[in-house]
């Protein structure tokens, strides 16, 4: 089976086209400046050369087109037809309390996921966007919906719930509902097989840690907690996303600078994190170089960014009373050896003890990065969320076939 993956952004999409009988990818690529006249395609078919495309694209239907069109194009295709594709996968951000795992894609599905959308304004609106230009373009080919918040269903109440009237969860649902779960799900389990163990007699860390980053405790391979809330604000310092502060400080910022609702939601969200402490930038990168120059901003970033990072896995830990593995993962936990060795010499009290050589290797593999005496495994686990998704769409529609 081959099978189309979406991740629809407001402004982008992503893809990628799987062949299921080894899971290998036959393409991926990206359109970006969705909605522009100088719109960006940059295809990338396997064993063949990668080309860019500038062109006017207005919206996400036009999109898909034009990579369906790449997709079977002569010279720079991977199938012949567009009917080789047997199931598209879309990416959707927050399935709130109604979906505990993936589903394929019914009118009743796609009423939901709009009615969610108060919960990720964002996010949700663009997945629409991709499945509905899907099934414009690819009439009755089925699709799968595969959600973020999904793996997190698992937590119990105690850890979902805030402190507030429970009136507001009853009738709005407000609660902590977590995100990258497909990240966080793919990982875990990777750590298990790695390691040879049955993960359900595992107490696992994940710690995605990118732009966007969170963390997510598994015992015995479910979600317990994590960091991320009832939305993606909540939890680790991120590239500009504040992460936790004490919720007085809105309506206080908001009254001394007289902003808006929008003006302050914009200022947590793009305005704060690594790029408004350093002033230079919200890549983990120039924060590094920053530091390692001895510039004081980019070096205090740097420690906030890995002190809130420390005390997430702490407190994890705290939760399982124990932790069995330690996995990094995203962007700046896959690639960031500064960052893993900082952190982890901060944690020789649940007896974690790292390899300083092993964590300088960059391999694009699985590896291990904790040494031979310690009591933690410590691993470094490239995600691919893709993959999940992929999966998910896989064993869905096969079953109704």
């Amino acid at each position: 089976m081959k099978i189309l993956v979406i991740n629809s952004g407001s402004s982008s999409l992503k893809y990628q086209v799987y062949d299921m009988t080894n899971e290998s990818v036959l393409a991926k690529g990206l359109v970006e400046r969705i909605g522009m006249d100088s719109s960006i395609l940059n295809h990338k078919p396997t064993g063949k050369e990668e080309i860019t495309e500038v062109s006017e694209i207005l919206e996400h239907n036009t999109a898909i087109r034009k990579v369906l069109d790449k997709l079977t194009h002569e010279e720079h295709g991977v199938m012949s037809s567009i009917s080789e594709i047997q199931a598209v996968g879309h990416r959707v951000v927050h399935g709130g309390e109604a979906f505990k795992e993936s589903a394929l894609v019914t009118d009743e599905v796609k009423a939901e996921i709009r009615r969610l959308i108060d919960l990720a304004p964002l996010h949700n609106p663009a997945a629409m966007m991709g499945i509905n230009a899907a099934e414009l373009n690819m009439p009755g080919i089925p699709q799968v919906v595969v959600f973020d918040t999904a793996f997190h269903q698992t937590m119990p109440e105690h850890a979902y719930l805030y402190a507030i009237p429970r009136v507001l969860y009853n009738k709005y649902k407000v609660r902590r509902y977590g995100a990258h779960g497909t990240s966080h799900d793919f990982v875990s389990k990777a750590a298990a097989e790695f390691l040879n163990r049955p993960i359900e007699d595992l107490k696992i860390i994940t710690c995605h840690v990118g732009n966007g980053g969170s963390l997510t405790a598994v015992k015995n391979g479910v979600s317990v907690d994590t960091s991320m809330g009832m939305t993606p604000l909540e939890g680790l310092m991120m590239g500009t996303r504040s992460g936790d502060l004490d919720p007085a400080i809105v309506p206080y910022v908001m009254n001394k600078e007289e902003l808006t609702i929008n003006e302050v939601n914009s200022m947590l969200n793009k305005h704060s994190g690594l790029l408004a402490i350093s002033g230079i930038s919200s890549d983990m990168r120039e924060i590094t170089e920053g530091m390692e120059n001895g510039e004081p901003n980019s070096t205090l970033a740097f420690n906030m960014y890995e002190y809130r990072l420390r005390k997430y896995i702490g407190s994890y830990a705290a939760a399982m009373n124990g932790v069995d593995v330690i996995v990094f993962t995203a962007g700046v936990g896959e690639n960031s050896v500064v960052l893993r060795q900082r952190v982890l010499e901060q944690l020789t009290y649940l007896g974690v003890e790292v390899d300083e050589e092993l964590n300088k290797i960059r391999s694009g593999e699985p590896r291990r990065i904790s040494s031979t005496n310690s009591k933690v495994e410590v691993l470094v686990i490239p995600t691919n969320e893709e993959l999940v998704i992929a999966r998910d769409t896989h064993r869905i529609v096969e079953a109704t076939q």
